[in-house]
């Protein structure tokens, strides 16, 4: 029995009640699919020809770079869906491999159906270009993070992104083993980074508060 009132939340289904979208899903041939933590939900290069919708729990996308070492791209949690933007176009292939943080079930849909739904309902195609477009401008950010060769210089680049242009103190969103993961590197590794960072006036930390001492010269860090 699927939870219309989570699915209404999830940005492809955007601005539909839960009972519109009950109606709705009664004329779609879909599945939902269970995984428990640590299972594999795709593999990178696998073909993508049905629309994921995260329903319960989290996933998270993971890349391997050119020697062999993982790095956490993103946590998906629900109810968003899962690499929407690949759905379509010529190479309609998963661009990271997709693990279950825990118990997880998956709502799945053809890309045939899913297409009917995009033709039949403005507001659903409305939302699937706008999820696509958002996707797009966080993979070049991604992109752009991963191209610097530093630990340093992407704890930089992540903390001036944070702050914006009126922040100087910012909260961390998640604790120092995840976000090691975010970056693809080791705890110990991160843990040191911001020791040096600490030591040379870069940044003040307590707990998960780091507050910017000085914005341009964490900028000029950035170009090496």
């Amino acid at each position: 029995m699927l939870n219309f009132e989570l699915l209404s939340r999830s940005p492809v289904f955007k601005g539909l009640t839960p009972d519109q979208l009950s109606s709705l899903m009664s004329n779609v041939h879909y599945q939902v699919r269970s995984f428990e933590k640590d299972d594999l939900v795709v593999q990178a290069g696998d073909e993508c020809n049905r629309l994921f919708i995260v329903l319960k729990g989290s996933v998270k996308g993971e890349m391997a770079d050119y020697s062999g070492k993982t790095i956490k791209i993103e946590d998906i949690e629900a109810p968003r869906p899962l690499a929407a933007a690949f759905l379509f176009g010529q190479k309609n292939r998963f661009p990271v491999t997709v693990i279950a943080n825990g118990e997880v079930n998956l709502l799945s849909i053809e890309r045939s159906e899913f297409l009917k739904m995009l033709q039949n309902d403005q507001q659903i195609l409305t939302n699937y270009l706008n999820s696509i477009s958002s996707r797009a401008q966080f993979l070049s950010q991604r992109i752009k993070f991963l191209s610097f060769k530093t630990i340093r210089q992407k704890i930089g680049h992540y903390l001036l992104d944070l702050a914006g242009d009126r922040l100087a103190v910012v909260e961390l969103p998640m604790g120092q083993v995840q976000l090691a993961e975010y970056f693809g590197v080791t705890r110990p590794s991160l843990a040191r980074a911001l020791g040096e960072l600490v030591q040379e006036g870069y940044i003040e930390v307590q707990r998960r508060t780091i507050r910017i001492l000085d914005k341009q010269q964490m900028s000029e860090l950035l170009k090496g």
